[in-house]
């Protein structure tokens, strides 16, 4: 065999841990992590989902030393969801001053001020149907929905939120939640949208968490068909021209080639959701002993960072940001 057989090895440059890291194209760390809180109502409630090991829903007391702990370890900040005691038809607590989120938020605020919150802006932890939005017989209204959105934005900026992050997918809430901000003087206040947002079959362990399982139907007529690729490069360019200062696919693993596309053919920053049912088929398949945890993990949140996220919300961020500074 010619010596030019031998002219390009690639593994000359995997050989040592050093060599490695040295090459490494793709680099995670714990500030692309935001960790999810499910706030409820009480005092020292720790109530654990059981779909979910290791989450549990939170009061605002109990949430408190792990705000400061994501803080301490890196993380890139927190976003909260709340539960509230009392849930109506057009989700009342969400714009009430003294809601669940907005007592959080203050109290979060103070305990640790420099941690970036985010907070949830949707309907649908708040409502007794659990749809995301108000009712018009057995339909979300878009439009009356749009105005309770943003006057839930506003609350939440009163209260010291960093950002706002609309979820509902609905039309045009982009607008409107920008358009309420800046009437109301806080227009400093970023929006991540979920601008890509599918009807998942992912999301089941989520509903248990936050709450949310809705009443009747499903959300299939709001959010985006699994199947689409097209429809979410004209949800994202729609938001964009709306005002979005941040972009988001939901959920991550099964749609990396959606992550992809945007990343391709926008220039906004980029968020990926790792999503409830992501997370609690990598703790079951952990329990049984049939992965390594931590290296599933690392690798599917790297994926996620190489396939062109810029911020990663998942439940794994803790343990990821632990087992990212021990390595």
């Amino acid at each position: 065999m010619s010596n030019s057989a031998f002219t390009h090895r690639p593994r000359r440059l995997r050989r040592t841990p050093a060599i490695r890291r040295m090459v490494r194209e793709t680099r995670l760390t714990p500030e692309d992590l935001v960790l999810p809180l499910f706030i409820v109502a009480g005092e020292g409630v720790v109530k654990p989902v059981p779909s979910m090991p290791g989450v549990a829903q939170l009061s605002i007391d109990a949430a408190l030393p792990v705000a400061r702990q994501a803080f301490e370890m890196g993380l890139g900040g927190i976003i909260l969801f709340g539960i509230p005691k009392i849930k109506d038809s057009i989700g009342s607590d969400a714009v009430d001053p003294e809601g669940i989120v907005q007592r959080a938020i203050r109290a979060i605020k103070r305990e640790v001020p420099e941690l970036w919150v985010i907070a949830d802006t949707c309907l649908c932890e708040y409502t007794d149907h659990a749809h995301c939005g108000v009712l018009k017989g057995h339909e979300v209204d878009n439009d009356a929905t749009l105005e309770i959105l943003g006057r839930a934005a506003v609350s939440y900026a009163e209260a010291g939120v960093d950002m706002v992050a609309p979820s509902g997918m609905m039309d045009h809430m982009v607008s409107a939640i920008r358009a309420a901000l800046d009437r109301a003087g806080h227009s400093r206040i970023p929006i991540l949208s979920y601008a890509v947002k599918y009807a998942s079959a992912y999301y089941g362990p989520f509903r248990d968490a936050a709450e949310n399982t809705p009443s009747f139907g499903d959300r299939r007529a709001y959010q985006m068909d699994p199947a689409n690729r097209r429809e979410a490069l004209r949800e994202a360019a729609l938001d964009v021209e709306q005002g979005a200062d941040w972009l988001m696919v939901k959920p991550g693993l099964a749609y990396m080639d959606i992550l992809r596309e945007l990343r391709d053919h926008f220039e906004l920053p980029l968020a990926v959701y790792n999503v409830s049912g992501e997370y609690a088929m990598i703790k079951a398949a952990a329990a049984n002993g049939w992965i390594d945890e931590p290296r599933v993990v690392l690798e599917t949140l790297t994926g996620f960072k190489r396939a062109g996220a810029d911020m990663i919300l998942t439940y794994h961020a803790l343990d990821a940001a632990r087992w990212l500074l021990e390595s």
